[in-house]
């Protein structure tokens, strides 16, 4: 158990890094405007993510999901994550659960969001 969550952590770390760079030379390439680094993070990181899966499922490399998918890809993007397991559902034949969920987490997350920022300027502002 140890062992797994420092994996996830150092990916976490990587990931984190790799995310604040990828954003720096995406921004600095076209400049500030539309958030082209989130997307292209969220969509390069959620091509790795499926790509990763294959791999070690075929592999054998299971054991370094830890490390990959939640630590490295994570800290990458959560959208990666979020990507699989819509997808899982989809291939399960869960459609309305896949659907569900999207619209959950994407909807729920904004939600919060605007609950966050309200609440903090009630307090802080």
């Amino acid at each position: 158990m140890l062992a797994t969550l420092l994996q996830v952590m150092a990916g976490g770390a990587l990931g984190a890094g790799l995310r604040w760079g990828w954003g720096l030379g995406i921004s600095r390439m076209v400049g500030p405007g539309f958030p082209l680094p989130i997307l292209t993070a969220n969509v390069f990181g959620s091509f790795l993510m499926g790509l990763f899966v294959v791999m070690a499922a075929n592999r054998g490399l299971g054991h370094f999901g830890p490390f990959v998918q939640v630590g490295l890809l994570g800290g990458f993007t959560t959208f990666s994550s979020f990507s699989l397991e819509a997808v899982t559902l989809m291939e399960r034949g869960e459609a309305g659960q896949a659907a569900a969920y999207i619209l959950l987490s994407v909807g729920a997350s904004i939600g919060g969001l605007f609950l966050g920022l309200t609440l903090g300027r009630g307090i802080f502002a």
